[in-house]
C-alpha cells in the first residue's frame, strides 16, 4: 500500500515539473516581446567566441553603433580582440572581455548577471553562420527567460551546419539552467 501512495506522490511532483517547465516556457515569449516592446533597437554586441572572424565582423559594423557596448564571451585569444578592436578606436570602457563561458551554453550563462546589471534588454547576436541555430536556440530560452530580446547577425564561414542533436542538447542543458541554475558544462 505504501508503495501505491509512493508513486501517486511521485506522479504528482512529475507532473508538476513538468507543469512548472510548461508555464516557464510560456513566460519567454510574453518576455521576449516585452523587452523588444522596450528597448526596440540593440543596446550592445554579444559576441559569442570560438572564432576571430566574428571579432573582425563587429569591429566592421562599430561605426554605424559607436555608442553600443561590446561583450565578447571567451574570445580564443583575449589580445587580438583587444587588438581587433583598439584599430577601430573602441575606448576600453565599451568593450568587456569575459572568459567565464567553456560552452555555447555558458557564453550566455555566464554574462546574465552583467546584462541585469546594465539594463540591457536587447542584444546583437553575433556568431557564425553554422552557429546560428543553437545559439539561436539558447539565447531564446536563456535570454528569453530573463527578458533580453536579441537580434541575431551571422558571420559568413564555410563549416557545415551543426546538428540537430547538439540543438536538442543545448536546449534541454538551457531548461535545467533555468530550473536549477546548473548547465551542465563539466559533463
Amino acid at each position: 500500500m505504501k508503495s501505491y501512495y509512493r508513486r501517486q506522490r511521485q506522479k504528482k511532483m512529475l507532473l508538476a515539473l513538468v507543469a512548472l517547465i510548461l508555464v516557464m516556457l510560456l513566460f519567454i515569449p510574453v518576455r521576449l516581446a516585452i523587452a523588444y516592446y522596450q528597448a526596440p533597437q540593440p543596446q550592445a554586441f554579444f559576441i559569442l567566441g570560438g572564432d576571430p572572424a566574428r571579432e573582425k565582423f563587429t569591429a566592421e559594423l562599430v561605426e554605424l553603433y559607436p555608442s553600443l557596448e561590446i561583450w565578447v564571451s571567451s574570445p580564443p585569444n583575449p589580445q587580438k580582440t583587444l587588438e581587433t578592436f583598439r584599430a577601430v578606436n573602441v575606448p576600453k570602457t565599451k568593450l568587456n572581455i569575459d572568459m567565464g563561458a567553456v560552452d555555447t551554453v555558458t557564453n550566455f550563462t555566464s554574462l546574465i548577471a552583467n546584462f541585469k546589471q546594465r539594463q540591457l534588454q536587447h542584444l546583437f547576436l553575433v556568431t557564425s553562420n553554422y552557429h546560428m541555430s543553437r545559439a539561436k536556440a539558447i539565447a531564446t530560452i536563456v535570454l528569453g527567460s530573463q527578458g533580453i530580446a536579441f537580434t541575431p547577425l551571422s558571420v559568413p564561414s564555410n563549416q557545415t551546419q551543426e546538428s540537430l542533436l547538439h540543438i536538442i542538447r543545448d536546449i534541454c542543458r538551457s531548461l535545467v539552467w533555468i530550473v536549477t541554475g546548473y548547465t551542465g558544462a563539466s559533463l
